[in-house]
């Protein structure tokens, strides 16, 4: 796909030029974009009215814009609570605020963001982000609101630029902007403590930059065209730096990159040099200075957390060693392992944690009633051990005895510092892993048997080799069975304090649930050397936190009473995601998108497809077509092939990924589509007026059109969020009985609001008789935000509906007979609320919780 550099609707008559031909020939008419507006428009426009244009253009990117920032800070503020996943994201902030390191999933620039806006707007770092529904009370919060509502409102100006650009319409651009204003799904996730409105600037800035470079493509060089390059690659640091998600931006720009460059390769009015220096400018600008920039955002996120917090456990102890607080930070131990040493294992694999023992065995039935020996992330004495000559008992710390270094390939034992006994291996089955052999703690004051007997493996190393604490990554092979050391990550049972199972695998393949190292290292007859000695290098750091990051990324599992999804359900708008309301709050918030702009996205998908197909193949078959159906043509397969090949790379790589997924992943997704949206069907309507030209009102149905597609999103805007009631329980504690509730004037008035909903609800039917099946049906929907089934059957008691007062003209005309038919619904009497009818949840609910399950 050459890249996009838009077109008007004549971008048409390609006149070859000398040395060109075929594609090389389209792309040099591409580059003559003035050159074909002059012969489009003969008479040049006055100059007054270049100006009014221009002041038109500047007018509306600032009412788009303006437009934006209103919807995204209205309200900003509700509720004044944890919301979702701002217990991770706002704790994270704290974090950095506090220069406590800790371990994410992510890249650091997103949370060094958030950090760095709650301290310029004066939030201490103190308040503690437990879990969602907790009271921000006096703690300072809006600023790392107001920064993500901030980001999250460019993503339309700059959606309206890029389509600008592509079309040259600015009807196409309009309705975009339109599309991604009045949604609520985007409306929703930029207003809260969240790395996905950072992670969406990014992409649409890095998709602007491009398409902007593109333009200049006749003005190679100039400082334009360094500048939105060097964008770019400033956007694309900044997206990969947020989320790894960022990858697919990378991937279309580079894409486009190539491309690009093929085209110039082509242009036989270019020297090689030029080409040349072509290729050397995006090398620097869109692969030096992204990576630059990237290493840099590590390079402070190290800097920063610099003290000792809860990410310790996850990284190697060598990276422990430089944290202030960890017992390894400034520690003094022997560097080398030898015969007598007390010495702490730790697994590598991630929240695995030490090697460790006590007392308690293991039960009957569970293979030999032997000690247990298990892993425990936390230091303990039970985590000693002490290494020891497999044929030998005596003492070698023995004054006598010189010292004796263990050396990759020797036989051991390891020897229980605090019950003496060594650990041990057998062909008795694991306790939770099938097919792995038992470990246990056996022996009388370190005499047991030959299945004590380990060889100790440094991974990549020759026989000889000495082992370097913290440093030589080493794996235990029992002598006898031949298994390797190591731990499934299972958690016991109680009888095993809940701790991690360790087993012998049979299975020799290298992992990091097998592979060990030791930590801390006690040897009187040994020299002590600083761990400052052995800490790793700024490369090793940024190697191992990738891994780690990538190991826990693949690791996520959904949280309690959390609902995940699956990549088919998202552009269909199948099931959202509850922000707040698992506690008992006053605020409920539903991240779900507005179902006109996300129907109106996928129905564009399938048009665009069969459209540009069939333009494609009449293209290709040499098809003779009006000079303004041809750029219209262009317009539809270069601009909206750009977006549709974002949509498809923020959207299929999910299929492949094993990780749990939510529906928030789709959305740098949905903002290609309504960019896709915008472009084709300002391209089908002008295509559709030019058809019936000779039809006297054939001018107006591009405008018609527009302007209703315009109403529609924000129609449904206003539609989804009506002035109705802010709840559907009625709670009567303050009445004596629900008989008391039922006549009293408030519950009168409550009926009034239920009323208009069920008004709202009666457009939704064609068949009165099935109001109740639809309401009910509701309710099934509506259990995904926490909602029991069970609040939706029918309970005791009659619902006294000619009490209700009259409407009068608020209702439709099938409303009353629709409140006649309600009338015979039983309603619920309980100890807490009483429910009008009782097809209505028995919760609480906010206005922005009626998109789930009014649509």
């Amino acid at each position: 796909m050459p890249p996009a550099t838009g077109g008007g609707l004549a971008e048409t008559e390609l006149r070859p030029r000398r040395g060109r031909c075929g594609p090389q020939a389209t792309r040099a008419a591409d580059r003559d974009v003035a050159a074909r507006a002059a012969a489009r428009n003969p008479k040049r426009p006055a100059r007054g009215s270049r100006r009014f244009e221009t002041a038109s253009r500047w007018a509306l990117l600032a009412l788009v814009t303006l437009l934006s920032f209103a919807t995204r800070f209205h309200r900003l503020d509700e509720p004044p609570h944890i919301c979702w996943d701002e217990t991770h994201f706002g704790k994270m902030g704290s974090y950095y605020i506090n220069r406590t390191f800790f371990f994410d999933v992510h890249p650091p620039l997103g949370k060094m963001l958030i950090g760095l806006a709650g301290y310029l707007s004066g939030y201490d770092g103190t308040f503690l982000f437990q879990k969602p529904g907790d009271k921000y009370e006096h703690h300072s919060y809006m600023g790392m609101r107001g920064f993500c509502a901030f980001l999250g409102s460019w993503l339309v100006p700059f959606a309206y630029l890029t389509v600008l650009d592509l079309s040259k319409s600015l009807s196409a651009a309009l309705l975009t902007a339109a599309l991604l204003t009045f949604d609520t799904g985007c409306l929703t996730l930029s207003q809260y403590i969240l790395l996905d409105p950072i992670l969406m600037f990014f992409i649409m800035a890095a998709m602007l930059s491009m398409v902007k470079y593109n333009s200049c493509v006749d003005r190679p060089f100039s400082a334009p065209w360094w500048f939105w390059l060097s964008l770019t690659g400033v956007s694309l640091a900044g997206a990969l730096g947020v989320k790894f998600v960022g990858l697919f931006i990378i991937l279309q720009v580079g894409l486009n990159t190539i491309a690009d460059l093929w085209y110039l390769f082509g242009d036989l009015s270019l020297s090689l040099v030029t080409v040349g220096k072509h290729l050397t400018a995006r090398v620097l600008c869109l692969i030096v200075l992204p990576l630059a920039l990237y290493t840099a955002t590590f390079a402070v996120h190290f800097m920063v957390l610099s003290k000792s917090g809860p990410g310790d456990g996850f990284f190697s102890s060598a990276f422990q060693a430089r944290l202030s607080g960890n017992n390894l930070h400034n520690a003094s131990i022997p560097e080398h392992l030898a015969y007598g040493s007390v010495i702490t294992v730790k697994n590598l694999q991630m929240a695995i944690g030490y090697l460790h023992s006590h007392r308690h065995l293991y039960p009957e039935g569970i293979g030999a009633r032997q000690q247990q020996v298990t892993t425990y992330l936390h230091k303990d004495y039970n985590n000693l051990w002490i290494i020891k000559k497999h044929n030998t008992n005596s003492d070698p710390l023995d004054p006598s005895f010189p010292v004796e270094f263990v050396r990759h390939g020797d036989i051991i034992r390891l020897e229980h510092k605090e019950t003496s006994r060594n650990l041990h291996s057998h062909y008795h089955e694991a306790p939770l892993t099938r097919k792995h052999y038992q470990v246990t703690g056996y022996g009388i004051n370190g005499t047991g048997d030959s299945n004590d007997f380990w060889r100790i493996e440094v991974v990549n190393r020759k026989f000889g080799n000495r082992i370097k604490v913290l440093r030589s990554r080493i794996r235990l092979i029992h002598l006898v069975t031949g298994c390797v050391l190591g731990s499934s990550g299972k958690v016991l049972p109680k009888w095993g304090w809940e701790q991690l199972e360790v087993t012998c695998t049979p299975y020799l393949k290298e992992t990091l649930n097998s592979i060990w190292n030791v930590e801390d290292h006690i040897n009187p007859k040994l020299p002590n050397i600083s761990l400052n000695v052995l800490q790793p290098s700024f490369p090793e750091i940024l190697l191992e936190s990738h891994m780690v990051m990538i190991w826990g990324n693949n690791g996520l599992k959904p949280k309690d009473n959390e609902f995940t999804s699956k990549p088919w359900h998202w552009p269909i708008n199948y099931q959202g995601l509850r922000f707040s309301g698992v506690n008992d709050t006053d605020f409920r918030v539903y991240l779900l998108g507005n179902p006109v702009v996300w129907w109106l996205n996928l129905l564009s998908i399938a048009l665009y497809l069969l459209s540009g197909s069939i333009i494609a193949i009449a293209m290709q078959r040499g098809t003779r077509v009006p000079a303004e159906v041809a750029g219209l043509s262009q317009v539809l397969l270069r601009g909206g092939g750009q977006v549709l090949l974002g949509w498809m790379l923020h959207y299929f790589p999910f299929f492949l990924m094993g990780r749990v997924l939510y529906f928030h992943h789709y959305f740098p997704a949905m903002l290609f589509s309504s960019m896709l949206t915008g472009i084709l069907w300002d391209t089908l309507l002008r295509l559709c007026a030019w058809g019936l030209a000779s039809w006297p009102l054939a001018r107006g149905i591009h405008v018609a059109g527009i302007l209703s597609l315009l109403l529609g999103t924000a129609y449904r805007l206003f539609a989804l969020e009506p002035d109705l009631l802010p709840l559907f329980q009625y709670n009567y504690r303050q009445f004596s009985s629900p008989e008391d509730c039922l006549s009293s004037p408030e519950f009168l008035d409550h009926i009034r609001k239920v009323m208009l909903v069920i008004d709202a609800a009666v457009t939704n039917v064609e068949d009165l008789s099935s109001l109740e099946e639809y309401l009910v049906s509701l309710g099934r929907k509506h259990r995904t935000v926490g909602v029991k089934l069970s609040s939706f059957s029918v309970g005791k008691g009659a619902l006294p509906l000619s009490r209700a007062p009259d409407l009068g003209p608020l209702l439709s005309p099938r409303s009353p007979l629709a409140t006649h038919y309600l009338s015979s619904i039983p309603i619920s009497l309980d100890n807490q609320s009483c429910i009008c009818p009782a097809v209505w949840p028995r919760h609480a609910l906010d206005l922005s919780e009626l998109p789930s399950f009014l649509v």
